[in-house]
């Protein structure tokens, strides 16, 4: 079954074509690197996909579904999450608050009940700390729980920035180099686990990545 597929996508910013005539198909579970020199266009395909750009041609499709032209937060909740070139934690929260952030599209309480500490307000907090709890012990980060994201070392800010992404129950998961500026030991660490997350959630996976031995992976 294919995950995505996308039709001739292009766009152009001042006349010059940053994307022209892309297409692919993706199919569901596997792992794809998106490769290709500095400067080819290969953000800017996920900035279409993910709803930061809109296209000026073409067509995306995730299981058949039109998204083209969806806002980044309709691209989300129809199953596409990414992490990005430049970290982007929230700084001053913990580790696990930045992951229970991508849980909150999928557990709500009402403003009233986190005011009043309403019994549905403890209810979801407890669901959400224990989902939050699981997802960091995939990415071995369970004992920094309580630290403060900006407190963690470069290459687990990263492993943070991908278990956030993978908080939000996406049916695809969009990584741009999620191994740049990782010594090989770091990178042979999130090899595994890029795989594990693949196998144990189901979740189809397109990477730009230069590291040619983790795209392989």
């Amino acid at each position: 079954m294919d995950m995505l597929t996308v039709k001739n996508l292009g766009i152009s910013f001042g006349g010059l074509h940053a994307v022209d005539s892309f297409n692919i198909t993706i199919k569901k579970g596997e792992l794809y690197g998106l490769i290709g020199p500095n400067g080819a266009g290969k953000t800017t395909v996920f900035n279409l996909l993910t709803g930061v750009y809109k296209p000026d041609v073409g067509q995306i499709f995730l299981e058949g579904e039109n998204i083209t032209g969806f806002s980044t937060i309709e691209i989300n909740k129809a199953g596409i999450a990414r992490t990005f070139q430049n970290i982007r934690l929230f700084k001053n929260m913990s580790v696990l608050d930045n992951v229970k952030c991508g849980l909150h599209n999928r557990y709500r309480y009402s403003t009233l009940s986190g005011i009043f500490r309403l019994p549905s307000y403890f209810k979801t907090e407890k669901i959400m700390n224990e989902q939050a709890y699981e997802i960091l012990e995939v990415f071995g980060l369970e004992d920094e729980a309580n630290t403060l994201s900006s407190n963690l070392p470069y290459g687990k800010q990263r492993k943070l920035e991908i278990a956030r992404a993978l908080a939000t129950n996406p049916k695809l998961l969009l990584l741009d180099e999620p191994a740049a500026g990782m010594n090989p030991a770091e990178t042979e660490e999130l090899m595994s686990t890029i795989s594990l997350i693949r196998k144990q959630y189901g979740v189809t996976i397109l990477l730009i990545e230069h590291d040619m031995k983790l795209v392989a992976g």
